[in-house]
This record gives C-alpha cells, structure tokens and sequence, in this order.
C-alpha cells in the first residue's frame, strides 16, 4: 500500500517536472529564433546604412571581412581552451573511476565478509603486504662491521 502510494507520488511529481521542462525547452527555443531575427534584422541595417555610406561592394567586402575575422577569433580560442577541456574531463573521469572503483570494492568486501573463506581472502594480501614490508625493513639494514 505505502510502495503504490510513493509510486504514484513519484510518478506524479516526474510528470510535473517534465512538463516544466518541456515548456522551458520550447520557450528558450523561441526566444532563441527571435532573437536571432533580432540579430539578422541589425546586421541587415548596418549593412544598409554601410551600403549607403560607403557603397555596396565596399560594404560587402567590410561585412565578408568582419564576420571571417570573428569566424577566425572564434576558432583560436577553442584551440587555446582545449587543453584547459582535455584536463577537466580527464580530471571528471578520473574522479568517476575512483567513485566506480570505490563502490565496487565495498560492494566486493560486504559479500566476501560474510563468509569465513571470504575474510580469509580479504586478509591474505594484507598478510602479504605486512611480511612484504618487515622483510624490506629488515633487509635495508646492513649488518654491523667488526671494527678491529
């Protein structure tokens, strides 16, 4: 009863967001189209008036040439940022893997715990790592000269 009842309410409430979201998605999507009208329409004048101004080869020419020098700005600054974007995302994947790698090993140690053969392998490399460093402590000194 308390399961279909939570259920419901959840379902219910992803209903209502994704109603939200649809409407967001098509208001942004309209003043998306309206503001590029927006945009074409002033471009549209600056170029009527250049034309007027200056004449409309020279004002094609000058327009051609300021929207290829953005064209080209636009263009470095992508390749100046793409090392910044390939260390952030291997940054996000590094963390993402230790997250998967975390939660795999506690998932693994619960179940190997719940048996005695389980503690058993979980307790026999940490054995192994303990002998492994008395040895490597043990063999770093060197033994006493006899001094005569």
């Amino acid at each position: 009863m308390i399961g279909a009842l939570l259920g419901s309410l959840a379902s219910g409430e992803m209903a209502i967001a994704l109603r939200r979201a649809k409407l967001a998605v098509i208001s942004y999507g309209l003043i998306a189209v309206f503001l590029l009208c927006g945009i074409g329409f002033l471009i549209g004048a600056g170029y009527i008036y250049a034309a007027d101004r200056y004449g409309s080869l020279h004002a094609a020419l000058g327009f051609a040439g300021g929207f290829v020098l953005l064209a080209l700005l636009v263009w470095v600054i992508f390749k100046l940022s793409a090392p910044r974007r390939e260390k952030r995302r291997a940054a996000l994947r590094k963390s993402e893997i230790s997250a998967v790698a975390a939660a795999s090993g506690i998932a693994i140690a619960s179940n190997l715990l719940r048996s005695r053969a389980g503690i058993g392998m979980l307790a026999t490399p940490l054995i192994g790592y303990l002998a492994y460093q008395i040895i490597k402590e043990n063999s770093s000194k060197s033994p006493p000269r006899d001094e005569e």
